[in-house]
């Protein structure tokens, strides 16, 4: 009976202590304590800024700018230079021929001898001298002599007209030159319209060449050119002549320097280059070094703008000299790199310093050996 008591007095202490326990509703936390202070820990990150960030590793530093060496050059006004190749050429030729057939009488000239206007060339023998030379040498049957004599007789009735035809019989020079062929012999025949001699007037003497439609616009008549014979010889002109018709096949137009030629010392059909000194423009002269090709493939520098960011400049050839480039279409205030200018591209962050002047010196020196 004790025994029964104890275990019925054990399960009343347990009911009533279960019973405390539902009142205090503490039942609710029981499986869910980590996840509420997983909960509160999630609260507590997003209230600090960054701190729901995966950590990741830290970003490399930035590569420095590059360093480059630059030059803002002087000024000067350069005369363009435009060069072409070309030939000299006599200032004028004709091909002197016979009016009227006959046999050559008279031929007071020969190769290379210098002639004035109206220089007697050529004399064909008259009618009758030249049927009696043909009539002693056989070739002309002597019923045909005793015709040319008639004839004769009544041409001197008739002096004007015999004295015109005469004159028919001469050739003479058309203008001051030098007699440069003579394919005939005195005392041979010769057909009417035949060849007697070529006449040249090569003073002055013609450099002819051709020039692009793009230079064309630079070029006035007057114009002063050097000419550079193949012979090495040098000599100076003035364009007389520039065509307004470009060639259809090569887009170009035909250009003549005349040059002064007294002497006779530059022949007609050399090769030579022609320099002309067109007119003046404001450039820079800069090493060959220096020019590069731009994203377009066309020529050009790089230079250093005000943002020490890299820029490129398209540029204009004026001239092509012994000490290096003169170039157009360059700013005034245009830092050009001089090194380092194919280490970097449009664009690009860099570092510039001033070329010291035994750089520029070297980068002179190297372009003007590069033309020896």
């Amino acid at each position: 009976m004790p025994k029964f008591r104890f275990h019925k007095l054990a399960a009343v202490v347990v009911l009533v202590g279960f019973a405390a326990w539902m009142a205090t509703g503490e039942f609710s936390s029981v499986g869910s304590v980590a996840a509420n202070k997983a909960k509160a820990e999630e609260v507590e990150q997003a209230k600090t800024p960054g701190a729901d960030k995966p950590k990741t590793a830290e970003a490399e530093p930035e590569a420095p700018p590059r360093t480059v060496a630059v030059v803002t050059p002087p000024r000067k006004t350069y005369a363009r230079a435009i060069r072409i190749s070309g030939l000299t050429e006599a200032d004028k030729r004709a091909v002197l021929a016979t009016r009227v057939a006959g046999v050559i009488d008279k031929l007071p000239v020969k190769q290379g001898q210098h002639v004035k206007t109206g220089d007697l060339v050529l004399m064909l023998a008259a009618e009758l001298d030249a049927a009696e030379r043909l009539a002693k040498t056989g070739n002309l049957p002597k019923l045909q002599l005793d015709t040319a004599r008639s004839n004769l007789t009544s041409a001197q009735s008739l002096l004007e007209t015999a004295q015109a035809e005469l004159d028919r019989n001469e050739v003479k020079a058309p203008f001051d030159g030098v007699i440069d062929r003579v394919p005939v012999e005195l005392g041979s025949s010769i057909m009417q319209g035949g060849e007697v001699a070529t006449i040249l007037k090569l003073d002055p003497v013609i450099a002819r060449g051709e020039v692009s439609e793009r230079d064309l616009g630079y070029l006035k008549l007057g114009d002063k050119a050097a000419v550079r014979l193949v012979s090495g010889q040098t000599v100076e002109g003035t364009v007389r002549y520039i065509s307004r018709d470009a060639s259809s096949a090569t887009r170009t137009f035909r250009v003549e320097v005349a040059i002064p030629n007294a002497d006779g010392s530059v022949p007609a059909g050399m090769t030579a280059e022609i320099a002309l000194s067109a007119l003046p423009t404001d450039a820079v002269l800069l090493p060959r070094s220096v020019v590069t090709l731009g994203d377009k493939g066309d020529l050009g520098i790089r230079a250093v703008g005000k943002d020490n960011k890299v820029v490129f400049f398209p540029i204009d050839l004026v001239d092509d000299t012994p000490t290096g480039l003169v170039l157009g279409g360059i700013p005034a205030d245009a830092r050009i790199i001089v090194a380092g200018q194919e280490l970097v591209k449009e664009g690009d962050m860099v570092k510039a310093v001033e070329a010291d002047q035994a750089t520029i010196q070297k980068l002179l020196g190297e372009a003007a050996a590069g033309t020896q």
